[in-house]
């Protein structure tokens, strides 16, 4: 299991390495077809649709609100369409179209399934659209690299320091495993990997973009990041356990589905557009 485990991660982070150097609609369409997947699962899990399908009306008003989204997303980064908060709006035209399949096939819904659904719109696709959003900044592609330094590098840290060190239970009810000490190994790894990477990119092209060796400001974004990728993972977590499922998929061996292994990520990915533009 743990060599499988290996392969696949390597695998995975080689792929996204590959398409956050490319970027662009290629990018923008992986990442949609990953929200896609991952609003399934969760959809799955919550039992806004049966296990056994697909689509029911419910999830498919959720499904393209996740697919408007990203359209507006990427005329908005071609200049198509000016001003901003359409994103915004059609979140609010997700809301209504769920609400309208709530209503008028009441009572084939209860109200938590409504609210699921667009839940799984903005946990979910919304959040993970934030690679994009960074990837298209000024210096995206690097900066993109923080989201994952600050996700993966954690959780690798983590877990390291909480196997070595770890006494005490961060959250004994809903992780065992998960310690204190392993907390602070993966917020302080995080950040020496961001200061090494803010030193490595004032040597190369970046440093048009910084001004200055950007390691302090790395090392602070990555330290910030990765205690909310923490929250990521705890919150998928949470909702395993509450519906009583171990992962939301099959699709990566070894790590589960799309959520199992991109539950920190999806909280980073915002966290970091957000320090980005506050401080660099």
């Amino acid at each position: 299991m743990f060599l499988t485990r290996l392969i696949s991660g390597v695998v995975l982070l080689a792929v996204m390495a590959g398409l956050i150097r490319v970027g662009g609609p290629l990018l923008w369409a992986v990442l949609m077809a990953v929200s896609l997947i991952g609003q399934y699962e969760l959809y799955r899990a919550v039992k806004v649709t049966e296990r056994n399908r697909i689509f029911s009306p419910l999830a498919l008003s959720g499904y393209i609100g996740t697919i408007l989204y990203y359209c507006v997303l990427l005329l908005e980064n071609a200049g198509i369409l000016r001003g901003g908060g359409y994103g915004t709006a059609v979140i609010c035209v997700c809301l209504a179209a769920v609400m309208s399949v709530y209503v008028f096939g009441w009572p084939a819904y209860h109200a938590d399934q409504a609210m699921a659904a667009l839940f799984g719109v903005v946990y979910v696709s919304v959040m993970i659209s934030f690679i994009y959003q960074v990837r298209v900044m000024e210096g995206g592609m690097w900066l993109t690299i923080l989201i994952f330094i600050c996700s993966w590098g954690c959780d690798t840290f983590a877990y390291c320091f909480g196997m070595l060190f770890g006494k005490h239970k961060m959250a004994p009810k809903l992780s065992p495993k998960k310690s204190i000490e392993g907390a602070v190994g993966g917020v302080a790894g995080a950040a020496a990997l961001g200061a090494l990477f803010g030193w490595l990119m004032s040597l190369t092209d970046y440093l048009s973009v910084a001004g200055h060796a950007p390691a302090g400001e790395f090392a602070l974004i990555c330290a910030l990041g990765a205690l909310i990728s923490m929250v990521g993972d705890l919150a998928a977590s949470a909702i395993k356990r509450n519906h009583e499922i171990k992962d939301y998929g099959r699709l990566i061996p070894g790590h589960g589905g799309i959520l199992d292994r991109f539950d920190s990520v999806i909280f980073t990915s915002p966290m970091i557009w957000l320090l980005c533009r506050l401080i660099l």
